[in-house]
């Protein structure tokens, strides 16, 4: 006990050792007044994108407020530790490659703006709505694979911020939050071509009128930002003439969330005009007509 007593007073009068217990005490000290920071201060706002932000922002000024105080203390020790911090530099550099990779790819994503918290993005092959961005990962809340359509089918995923320097990222919501759709709608021959192309254009006029002014206002913002030709807004139906039917193309802008939701409105609203014309305009179908095998008359010589 007394040679244990000993080695602990030793210890306390080296300079080194006060300052690493005074170093481990602040540290606790500011991790408790930030963690209270982040707990009390969001409550206070009412916009979730500013209460994500806010938080953030509170995380980061504790870790850096952590880092200007350690090296504060110890600025008379570090011209000595600078050759050994060289020496392992390289290894610890190789070892942590993709650490430093995904680092990279944080401070890329928060200036070059890649996606922000709240855009919908495809990384890697996975979409989703991003839920949060750390310094090394991005988390998803994944849409898709097993569900059909844009929406959520409960995973999250966590994906390297390294990612965005090895391929490419899909934003569907960043400067412009619109995208072009498109339904086919197969119509009989003998069918009244006009009056199909008149109710195709009406009620996709009507499904989508909402979404038009506010993209308007959004893609003359992208045309003045971007080398980019303009292009047309408003709902547009084409019509091609196949082998078995007339097929009408509608192309609408919608919101990027609401694609599904959008093609129910479209399709409920088309079939309901078509069955009002009193058989006028007929939605088409492939049918397989299986033609009669001819009797086959078979004799037989016995020789």
């Amino acid at each position: 006990m007394t040679n244990f007593l000993d080695i602990i007073r030793r210890w306390l009068k080296d300079p080194n050792a006060i300052k690493l217990i005074e170093v481990g005490i602040s540290i606790l000290i500011i991790t408790s007044i930030f963690r209270f920071l982040n707990k009390a201060l969001p409550r206070l706002v009412q916009d979730g994108d500013m209460r994500y932000r806010l938080r953030k922002a509170i995380s980061f000024c504790g870790y850096i407020l952590i880092l200007l105080y350690v090296v504060l203390v110890f600025s008379d020790r570090l011209g000595r530790i600078t050759v050994i911090v060289g020496a392992i530099g390289a290894g610890v550099a190789f070892a942590l490659q993709e650490v430093i990779a995904s680092f990279a790819g944080w401070v890329a994503i928060s200036l070059g703006q890649f996606y922000k918290p709240g855009d919908r993005v495809e990384l890697g092959g996975i979409m989703g709505d991003v839920i949060d961005i750390s310094l090394l990962r991005t988390t998803l809340m994944e849409c898709g694979d097993w569900v059909k359509a844009d929406l959520y089918n409960g995973r999250i995923v966590r994906i390297a911020n390294s990612f965005v320097f090895k391929e490419p990222v899909f934003n569907y919501s960043g400067d412009f939050p619109f995208v072009w759709d498109e339904v086919s709608i197969p119509i009989e021959y003998g069918s009244d071509r006009q009056l199909a192309r008149d109710i195709c254009q009406k009620v996709v006029n009507e499904v989508v009128k909402d979404y038009i002014p506010l993209a308007k206002l959004q893609w003359q913002h992208m045309v003045q930002k971007y080398l980019i030709e303009d292009a047309t807004i408003e709902p547009v139906v084409t019509l091609v003439a196949t082998d078995n039917w007339l097929e009408f193309t509608i192309r609408y802008i919608v919101d990027y969330k609401c694609r599904r939701g959008t093609k129910d409105r479209l399709f409920t609203g088309l079939l309901d005009e078509f069955d009002r014309t009193s058989g006028r305009v007929t939605i088409a179908s492939q049918t397989v007509h299986l033609v009669k095998t001819p009797i086959l008359d078979v004799r037989l010589n016995n020789r």
